[in-house]
Formats: structure tokens, C-alpha cells, sequence
């Protein structure tokens, strides 16, 4: 345990403080996204366990194009780390515009298809739901899905000063968000009494007020990545390429694994609206025990693009190391809290009593696997992804997410009778896999940049 908290060697790219800077707002800025998903649920549940379950429904449609943008942002910040890491920071600049257009253009097909395509993830994707969730499903999904935009200006703009290093600013704008998302569904829940459109109202003015900021904030230059004049900006198609070369295999990799979530989902929803909400509450609070590793996922990312950059793997897996047992010791220290908060939690939720035996089971049960498989199966695949390794990743991340969560799901959750508990289940078997795949292919050098590049 010691080794986590030594000095890091003279001449290293980050320091121990330095890994401070970068770790702790991001710690923040996800505490404060989970955070605000759950006080959301919670006012929320003012509106009935109905509304509840479609908001839990449909922001599972919004996580999965959330991915999808935070991915293509990864690969471009990816891309501009590993120029600021040769000194090339004009490179990285041009990496940060190109990276910003492609996320404006795309985000807009994808809310149009959303918009287009919003009876078929109702009816087909969903599969059968109660009336009254589905009602409430329609009118969150039609106010929200107009916000797609600005989640990928958003996540664009944070990604970039991850990759410069600089946490804060991302948190700061998440601080703000976040904020103004809690205020406006404290008055338009509690106040006007208003039903699930005063939760997706303040969604969708939140998301939009910090793309604006994000943006605006990326036009500073006296940071060593940053944009010119919007209207300026003219697609580039070698770095285009190169981001794409990683953020489609990423954004893919996340899109199909949240895909495979929703049509879980699906099957959950047959079982009943107490196991809906059961799924929604335990998927919050497991947010929680793994808050630590998501946050540490964006530095691994982060350093490892930089070291990549001067081609100095020692340092890569020096980071790499150190940055995995400090995951570690997050789930644990989390896993403990979240667990010792479920008296508290349940009561806020004022969950039914099958409803809260079943979300107890699904948090152990959760907590026993991350404890054991997620920093492997989610954390050390980032390392690979900083040297362009995306592909292999992507095909161990296919594979697994249609055999054993999306598969075993249906034997376990079905054929077995297990019910929702049978699907948590398939979940740890997808980690297992992942962690068979990723630990052998990280000892090796298959993952290094080739020299000529």
C-alpha cells in the first residue's frame, strides 16, 4: 500500500502532486454527476415510482449517446495529449477543432434520428411497459433528447483540459451544471408541483448553459490547447482520421455496451416496475462505489496519452500501476459507505419493502465483483486505448458484452428464473471476461505505437 504513495521518480512527466491536481476534481465532477442523478430519482419519486422508472428508462438512452460522445472526445484528446507530449502544441490545437466539429455535426443526425426513431425505442427497444411508464417515458425522452448537442459541445471542451491536465475547469463547469439542474427541479418538482417535465426541464437548460460556457472557455488562448474563430474552423481530414482512428472503436465499444444494457433493460422491465426500480436505485448507488475508478479511468487516459507522446513506456506502466491501485482502494473505501448508507437511502426512496431487499442483494452482490474485477476490466484497458490499441479493446469489449451480459442475461434472468438478480450476475461474468483478455495483452509490447508513427 505504501508504493501508492511514494515520490515519483526524478524526471517523470507527472508528480505526485501533480496527480492530486488531476485526480481530485475529477473525483468531484463525478461525485457531483452521480450525485445529482440521485437526488434527481429521489425528487423524482415525489411524482410516483412510475415516473421513477421512465426517467431511470430513458436516461439509459442518454448515457448510451453520452458514451458516445465521451469517447470521441477521448480519442481526440487522446490525440492532442500525445502532440502536447512531442511539444507540438499547434497540432494539438488543430486536434481540439477538429475534434469539436466532428462532435457538433454528429451530435446533430444523432437527435434528429432520436427524435425520429422515438416509437421504436418505446415500444421495440423497451419492449412492454406499464401505461403510466411509458407515458412519462414519452414526455421525458422528447424534452431531454434536445439537449444531445450540447452534451457533446460539453464533453468535447472537458475532455480537452483533461488532457492539459486541468481538472478543475471541467468540475467548476460540472459544479455549475449540476447546480442549476437540482434548483430548477427543486421548483418545478417541490414548488410548482409540476410531474416529470420539471425533472427534464432543468436537464436540458443545465446541459445547454454549460456547452456554452465550455466552449466559450476553450476560445482562452493562453492555454496550450485551444480553438480560434468558430466560423473558421474547416474540417481537416488527416487528423480527423486520427481521431476517428481511436474515438469510433471506443465510441463504438461504449455504444454497443450501453446498447446491450437497454436491451437488458427490456428484459428487466418484464419482470415488473418493483424490479425496474430496484435496477434504477442499486445502478445509482453502484455509481457510487465505483465513482473513484471512473474518475482515475480519465487520468490513466490522460497521463498515459502524454508519456505515449515522448514514447516512454516505463513511465506508462509506472502511471499505470500506481494510478490501478489507487482505483483499488476507492471501491473498497466506497464500497464500505455505500453499503453502512442503505438505511438512509432506502428511507429518502420510501422503497417498498420487496423493492429494497431486492436492491440490497443487487448492491452486495455488485460490491463483491467490483472489489475483485472492475479497475481490470475498466481502468487498465485505458492504458492500451493511450497508444492507440482501440481495436483490440473494442473486439474484447464486443465480445464479452454480447456473450455474457447480454447472453447470459437471458439464460440466467429467463430460462433460470433468477429475475433481475440473475441479470447483475451476467454483469460480473462480462467483468471476469474482460480481465481474462486485458491483463495478458497489457504484459505484453503487442499494444506499443510502431515505430514510424
Amino acid at each position: 500500500m505504501k508504493h501508492l504513495f511514494r515520490e515519483v521518480p526524478e524526471g517523470y512527466l507527472f508528480s505526485n502532486r501533480g496527480l492530486v491536481r488531476l485526480i481530485v476534481p475529477l473525483i468531484v465532477e463525478q461525485f457531483l454527476a452521480i450525485s445529482v442523478g440521485l437526488f434527481d430519482s429521489i425528487m423524482v419519486s415525489s411524482v410516483g415510482q412510475a415516473a421513477v422508472s421512465a426517467v431511470s428508462l430513458i436516461d439509459n438512452i442518454m448515457i448510451l449517446i453520452i458514451n458516445i460522445f465521451a469517447a470521441l472526445s477521448t480519442g481526440g484528446a487522446i490525440i492532442a495529449g500525445q502532440f502536447l507530449g512531442r511539444r507540438q502544441e499547434e497540432k494539438g490545437c488543430e486536434a481540439t477543432e477538429q475534434m469539436l466539429l466532428v462532435s457538433a455535426e454528429l451530435s446533430v443526425l444523432i437527435m434528429a434520428l432520436v427524435y425520429m426513431g422515438q416509437n421504436f425505442i418505446l415500444h421495440v427497444v423497451f419492449g412492454r411497459i406499464e401505461a403510466d411508464v411509458m407515458a412519462n417515458c414519452r414526455t421525458y425522452l422528447l424534452i431531454v433528447a434536445a439537449s444531445i448537442p450540447f452534451i457533446a459541445l460539453y464533453n468535447a471542451g472537458a475532455a480537452v483540459y483533461r488532457g492539459m491536465g486541468d481538472s478543475k475547469t471541467s468540475m467548476l463547469t460540472a459544479l455549475f451544471m449540476n447546480g442549476v439542474n437540482l434548483i430548477g427541479n427543486a421548483i418545478l418538482l417541490y414548488g410548482l408541483k409540476w410531474g416529470i417535465e420539471g425533472a427534464a426541464i432543468p436537464t436540458l437548460i443545465s446541459r445547454a448553459l454549460a456547452a456554452v460556457w465550455m466552449v466559450a472557455l476553450l476560445k482562452r488562448k493562453e492555454k496550450l490547447l485551444h480553438i480560434g474563430s468558430l466560423r473558421r474552423i474547416r474540417p481537416h481530414p488527416a487528423t480527423i482520421r486520427q481521431i476517428l482512428r481511436i474515438g469510433v472503436p471506443y465510441g463504438l465499444e461504449n455504444g454497443v455496451f450501453q446498447l446491450g444494457k437497454i436491451m437488458v433493460l427490456s428484459l428487466i422491465a418484464a419482470f415488473g416496475t418493483a424490479s425496474i426500480a430496484a435496477n434504477a436505485v442499486s445502478g445509482t448507488l453502484c455509481n457510487f462505489v465505483i465513482l473513484g475508478g471512473m474518475s482515475i479511468s480519465y487520468a490513466i487516459s490522460s497521463v498515459c496519452a502524454q508519456c505515449v507522446g515522448v514514447r516512454d513506456y516505463e513511465q506508462v506502466r509506472y502511471y499505470t500501476r500506481k494510478l490501478m491501485g489507487l482505483s483499488y482502494l476507492s471501491v473498497l473505501v466506497l464500497n464500505i459507505l455505500v453499503c453502512l448508507s442503505l438505511p438512509l437511502v432506502f428511507a429518502l426512496y420510501r422503497l417498498p419493502a420487496e423493492t429494497a431487499v431486492m436492491t440490497k442483494q443487487l448492491i452486495w452482490l455488485h460490491g463483491a465483483g467490483a472489489l475483485t474485477f472492475w479497475p481490470l476490466a475498466f481502468n487498465l484497458p485505458n492504458a492500451l486505448r493511450s497508444s492507440n490499441d482501440t481495436a483490440f479493446c473494442m473486439v474484447v469489449a464486443l465480445l464479452s458484452m454480447w456473450i455474457f451480459r447480454v447472453g447470459f442475461s437471458v439464460v440466467l434472468a429467463q430460462y433460470l428464473g433468477m429475475g433481475v438478480f440473475g441479470v447483475w450476475v451476467a454483469m460480473q461474468l462480462d467483468w471476469i471476461a474482460r480481465t481474462a483478455a486485458f491483463v495478458p495483452r497489457y504484459r505484453g509490447k503487442r499494444w506499443y505505437l510502431p515505430a514510424e508513427e
